[in-house]
């Protein structure tokens, strides 16, 4: 099981989607992930939405005019993402086992991103086999972007991974490290507690 569905019981889709839904509302920006992504790779580029949860990254993506292909394990945010966006690809797997091949999809990717924590919200011990599954369906050259938390004040569990873990996971699926900002607005990294992180097949 997952730190997410320990957390959350794997039912929280409505709850999360509705969140964004209020911060939306309120006049807050909650397209900073959409934008850091259309400014690594251009319009058209094949997007990979690895943990895309409700579908907020991806659904921006795809009016941006990228391909873009959601992943998920919890089925109650699947649920809302496709509810929102029926017309775009979102399956329901696990990204420790994820082979793109038995379910359809073109291997090759220009980018991959996984927003909302996703990284310290695996099953333990699955970070390294989560890095390999996504690093192995990136076209060469291709990007991975991963933002998450480093300490309790970013994040709704304990904190599990380090950024020097992160790296060395990354750099044992055979990729390099690029750029590392503090948010996803491209801030320059100060050592804070998030981390937006770049790395190349």
């Amino acid at each position: 099981m997952s730190r997410w569905e320990e957390l959350t019981g794997g039912t929280s889709g409505q709850d999360y989607a509705a969140r964004f839904t209020a911060l939306a509302g309120s006049g807050k920006d909650v397209h900073g992930e959409a934008r850091l992504c259309a400014a690594l790779v251009p319009a058209g580029a094949r997007v990979l939405d690895a943990g895309c949860g409700t579908g907020r990254v991806m659904i921006r993506l795809a009016e941006l005019g990228y391909d873009c292909v959601g992943v998920d394990r919890d089925a109650s945010m699947l649920a809302v993402a496709q509810q929102e966006a029926p017309g775009l690809p979102w399956f329901h797997a696990d990204l420790a086992g994820f082979d793109p091949g038995p379910l359809g999809i073109a291997a090759e990717f220009d980018l991959v991103v996984a927003a909302g924590n996703v990284f310290p919200l695996l099953a333990s011990g699955t970070e390294a086999t989560v890095l390999k599954r996504l690093a192995s369906v990136l076209r060469p050259g291709g990007l991975i972007v991963a933002g998450f938390g480093l300490d309790e004040a970013h994040l709704p569990v304990p904190p599990s991974i380090t950024l020097r873990e992160y790296d060395h996971c990354c750099t044992a699926a055979g990729l390099s490290f690029v750029d590392r900002f503090a948010t996803w607005d491209a801030d320059p990294y100060d050592g804070g507690g998030y981390a937006v992180s770049v790395h190349r097949r």
